[in-house]
């Protein structure tokens, strides 16, 4: 199949306002996702597609011009406003509605914009559709033109918040609820601003929220899933029982523990893995589904529960792909993507710290008590900005370092070395036993990646 050069990871991102994140290509990708869902519509005459973002100041921009686009091809767009990917998802399914659009650079710089596409069951496309859609991007005269009675019309939805927090809340069992539990919640000034706290206090919880005042360009800023010091220290401020980091536009979650200790995402699956299987969920011999960046320690803890792990590529879109073909009920990732594939066609932060709710409420135990057993290997992770993503195999000095590596760590370590689908970084994450000897492999190999690409 011919490489994709605009989608990446997770749907098209980079910096706004500069190609590919313009107006005039999100207006020409209005036009292509239109014209590609019209030969796939499944309830409408006309495409339906629902538009949500977080609250970057370009997110108007994009917004808009995607939506021109929409209507220029004669589809109908819905606009949400601000509203968790998850959202997103669940809202295009839900009003069976035929592709859904979140307009969000997830966790990135409040400068940095992306578009991520679902289909209408609130799948991420994948890969060849990508491809379809880039190819008329890159060639827009192919796209025939509507006219007169044929173009299309937008409206904004209001009660779109209620139809998500009933939806989240349905994921907490009946048995349970957050009555007398302090919650410090910080929404990192992204798209869960309004919908998380209210969704907490709901359930009956004691909220103190931070990261809730957006201003278009502090998203994201030394707040959220990526800065979650500030949570801890207020989780041991107010002596909380659960400290929740959302990102940007809330599909991953970072959990702090009672004594503002954060949780690793890999611990966390670990958590929920054994809840679905001691609540008949999940059986013996069932498959949890991670990524090539999967802890081998939680891999080790599957086994012992009698669980599998399988590993796909990085990006929840794989890891929820493998689930849909296989039947697999669990999936994430280390950075906090959670898929409760029976509730949800994404990760959703604030479905997964519901869980953790449930965790805490069906053993009647505190998080710390509930991570303990869940030992993770020392591991060590290094990012780099890269002028060019060459072939690993091209770089001779990076092939030498990694077989010298490999052989020290053998059975008992891995690495693993990728490029960033999302951003112009290369990642360096070493994994062992022992940990002086994962660091030290670590910083050699990211001495050669720099000296070589950077």
């Amino acid at each position: 199949m011919t490489s994709r050069n605009l989608f990446g990871t997770d749907g098209i991102r980079g910096k706004a306002n500069v190609y590919p994140m313009t107006g005039d290509v999100a207006f020409v990708l209005g036009r292509a996702v239109t014209e590609y869902f019209k030969s796939r519509q499944i309830h409408t005459k006309r495409p339906l597609i629902i538009v949500g973002k977080d609250t970057r100041l370009s997110c108007y921009m994009l917004e808009q011009a995607f939506s021109a686009g929409v209507c220029s091809q004669g589809g109908e767009v819905i606009l949400t406003g601000p509203l968790p990917t998850p959202g997103v998802a669940f809202v295009t399914k839900s009003m069976r509605a035929d592709a859904g659009i979140m307009i969000s650079a997830s966790h990135n710089p409040y400068f940095d914009n992306g578009i991520k596409i679902f289909d209408a069951y609130g799948l991420k496309l994948p890969d060849e559709v990508e491809l379809e859609l880039e190819e008329m991007i890159l060639s827009p005269e192919k796209i025939p033109v509507m006219t007169n009675g044929d173009l299309g019309n937008a409206k904004r939805l209001r009660e779109v918040f209620g139809r998500y927090i009933v939806h989240c809340k349905s994921g907490l069992d009946e048995r349970f609820d957050m009555t007398n539990l302090r919650v410090v919640l910080d929404c990192a000034n992204g798209a869960s601003y309004k919908v998380a706290p209210m969704m907490f206090n709901e359930l009956g919880a004691e909220v103190f929220a931070i990261g809730v005042d957006p201003n278009g360009i502090n998203i994201n800023g030394e707040c959220g899933s990526l800065f979650p010091q500030k949570a801890m220290e207020e989780v041991r401020n107010r002596r909380a029982d659960i400290g929740v980091c959302l990102d940007g536009d809330a599909d991953r979650v970072m959990i702090i523990d009672e004594h503002g200790n954060l949780v690793e995402g890999d611990v966390l699956i670990g958590c929920f893995a054994k809840l679905l299987l001691d609540q008949g969920i999940l059986k013996k011999g069932d498959t949890v589904v991670g990524t090539v960046m999967t802890n081998l320690g939680l891999e080790n803890y599957l086994k012992k529960l009698g669980l599998n792990l399988h590993r796909t590529k990085v990006g929840d879109r794989y890891i929820i792909e493998y689930m849909e073909a296989n039947n697999c009920i669990l999936g994430g990732e280390p950075s906090g993507h959670v898929i409760f594939r029976q509730k949800s066609t994404t990760g959703d932060g604030a479905l997964a710290a519901l869980k953790m709710v449930e965790c805490m409420k069906f053993y009647d135990k505190k998080i710390s008590e509930l991570t303990h057993d869940i030992a993770l290997y020392p591991h060590v992770l290094k990012n780099t900005l890269i002028n060019e993503k060459i072939p690993f195999e091209d770089i001779p000095p990076l092939q030498a370092i990694l077989r010298k590596v490999e052989k020290k760590l053998g059975a008992k370590g891995r690495v693993v070395l990728r490029y960033s689908g999302t951003e112009p970084k290369i990642r360096v994450m070493v994994e062992g036993e022992d940990q002086v000897l994962v660091e030290e492999s670590c910083e050699q190999i990211f001495e050669v990646v720099k000296n070589e690409l950077s």
